[in-house]
């Protein structure tokens, strides 16, 4: 079965009791059983819920995976697999990494005695010189967020397969529509299912998604132990969400490519960060990895400032001054005040973002309305 069939079959079955094409929405917590250890697969709903368990197969299957498992949100997802570790164990980290990843490690798990080490990613001899005996964890992400660095997968799953070390990939901005980590030496694929699989901004929502069954089996216990799991009501939503998301990533894609040649030749503009652009650092390894190049764009100010960001976040119509990303409409946003201020403003620049930094999550619009947008905002004497 091809990719844009999985999206709206896979794990999906019409409802037994009425035949329902949509997978029902089972508000229930608890279900009844004909005797004592005596149930039809389901006990009580944080262990598992029908509408739920249909979702996380329909992610599984999207990712070629076996396993999916789902949560209430992204961090959440990131959170379980943290909690497969023990004091003392090291994690190898991008050093440029969304923000509340990086709050998660440094202000959750590092009192836990847990060892986190940042570093750029896109040299594969650059993590291999930090692996040691107490490494057990790779976290990659890619396109990284918001400077959108490309990590090759490949190069990671060959320095971590045989030492033991589970290798997890943050492929949210990617979805499974463009790259699939599983297929790639990934142990473990994470989704902020908020952003691109819900699609339509009305959901938060975590995904995790594995071939491997011991790595499931502890997935599945802590998803339980934890309880951190998402409600029936959200899984409908990403559900339904993901039967148009490889529409929605085809049009995502193709606006933020025309977008991106059109910030690199406007005269207000100092870097553009796109990996669909030739110039962009690792492009041969996004064409490699990627089946497209996703819906989100970074750029840089010739007026390298707060106010000039600012501005042009301020001066926009058709793109809505928000966090997130992924859904149909276009949002604008500023890293360094926003989803990454949680990082210290030393350690930000350091990984690309600049004050002036502002990201795109460039949505399914008419084209001309979003670059005419930007550029009347861009075109205020700055």
């Amino acid at each position: 079965m091809k990719f844009d069939t999985k999206a709206i079959h896979a794990g999906v079955d019409p409802d037994p009791a009425t035949g329902a094409i949509m997978t029902p929405i089972y508000q229930t917590s608890t279900f009844v059983q004909e005797a004592v250890g005596q149930h039809k697969g389901f006990e009580y709903a944080r262990t598992q819920n029908p509408t739920r368990k249909a979702l996380e197969s329909n992610i599984a299957a999207l990712e070629n995976g076996k396993f999916g498992a789902c949560f209430a949100s992204g961090l959440a997802a990131i959170d379980c697999i943290l909690k497969m570790l023990k004091p003392g164990d090291e994690v190898i980290s991008t050093n440029d990494l969304y923000g509340g990843t990086y709050r998660l490690f440094n202000t959750i798990f590092s009192k836990f005695g847990i060892v986190f080490r940042y570093t750029p990613m896109g040299d594969a001899q650059k993590v291999a010189q930090l692996i040691n005996e107490n490494t057990k964890l790779v976290w990659v992400e890619t396109p990284t967020n918001p400077v959108l660095n490309i990590i090759d997968i490949e190069a990671m799953g060959e320095l971590t397969r045989d030492r033991n070390i589970m290798l997890a990939v943050d492929s949210t901005f990617s979805t499974p529509y463009i790259q699939r980590p599983l297929e790639l030496g990934a142990d473990i694929v994470m989704h902020s299912a908020t952003k691109y699989l819900g699609g339509h901004s009305d959901v938060v929502m975590g995904a995790l998604v594995t071939k491997d069954e011991k790595i499931a089996s502890e997935i599945y216990r802590i998803q339980n132990s934890s309880g951190a799991v998402c409600g029936p009501q959200d899984a409908f939503l990403v559900l339904r969400g993901i039967k148009t998301l490889h529409l929605r990533m085809q049009r995502h894609s193709e606006n933020a490519g025309k977008i991106a040649r059109f910030l690199n030749e406007h005269n207000a503009v100092d870097k553009v960060l796109y990996p669909g652009l030739e110039e962009h650092p690792n492009h041969d390894v996004a064409k490699r990895q990627m089946n497209a190049f996703s819906g989100m764009v970074s750029f840089s100010l010739k007026t390298d400032t707060f106010a000039a960001a600012h501005e042009v976040l301020n001066s926009c119509n058709v793109f809505s001054l928000a966090e997130s990303l992924g859904g149909v409409e276009s949002l604008i946003g500023h890293p360094a005040t926003m989803t990454h201020a949680s990082i210290p403003a030393e350690r930000r620049r350091e990984s690309g973002v600049v004050d002036s930094l502002i990201r795109l999550s460039v949505g399914i619009e008419d084209i001309d309305d979003l670059i005419g947008d930007l550029d009347q905002s861009l075109s205020v004497k700055r």
